[in-house]
């Protein structure tokens, strides 16, 4: 008796389509009549399975703020010291822009042409939140007088580790980023 393997949903294969091709080539070039025909489902799929493309790029967006997420959580699990962790997130930054296919931030890729109220824009705003709140609340744990001077810092250090990897197509921009951080957070008065 041979093994079978179960053909994914057209749920999953539409994602993986859009995942592929608008992190590829941008959210706004690609057209739905090209993720139906990369993703080998009907066009009655899309819109069973999303309420139109805005839908989908929504999931995008939301599936790739989960794998980040993982990321940072698989490279701050095991730390228990809050600097240690705020050191760790760059590492998880050096993994995803030396992996194969890294074309820059997900999330400013796809907001760069859309409007302000925008699912694109939503859906920044709701990871840079987050990532913010992370970098504070790590900060405020160290014990630094001005915690969210420090989170500020780290971050924009961050945001200028993910633009040189991408734009200069510096793949060691993380781990430079992740040397500046040390010399702020080694900086910063402790309370």
């Amino acid at each position: 008796m041979g093994v079978t393997t179960k053909r994914p949903s057209a749920r999953e294969r539409l994602l993986d389509a859009a995942d592929r091709l608008f992190y590829a080539e941008g959210v706004h070039t690609v057209g739905i009549d090209r993720l139906i025909e990369e993703a080998g489902v009907a066009k009655g799929s899309l819109f069973y399975n999303f309420s139109g493309k805005d839908d989908l790029v929504a999931a995008y967006l939301a599936g790739r703020d989960e794998r980040r997420r993982a990321r940072i959580a698989r490279h701050t699990e095991g730390l228990t010291d809050p600097v240690e962790k705020l050191l760790a997130i760059f590492d998880a930054l050096h993994e995803a822009v030396t992996s194969p296919g890294w074309n820059g931030c997900a999330f400013a890729n796809a907001s760069a042409e859309a409007a302000p109220d925008s699912v694109e824009a939503v859906a920044q705003r709701t990871y840079r939140v987050w990532f913010s709140d992370l970098l504070l609340e790590l900060a405020t744990e160290a014990g630094y007088a001005d915690p969210a001077g420090v989170a500020g810092r780290l971050r924009l250090i961050y945001d200028g580790a993910v633009a040189s990897s991408r734009i200069d197509a510096h793949p060691a921009a993380a781990l430079v980023a992740k040397d500046l951080a040390r010399l702020v957070l080694e900086a910063a008065p402790r309370t």
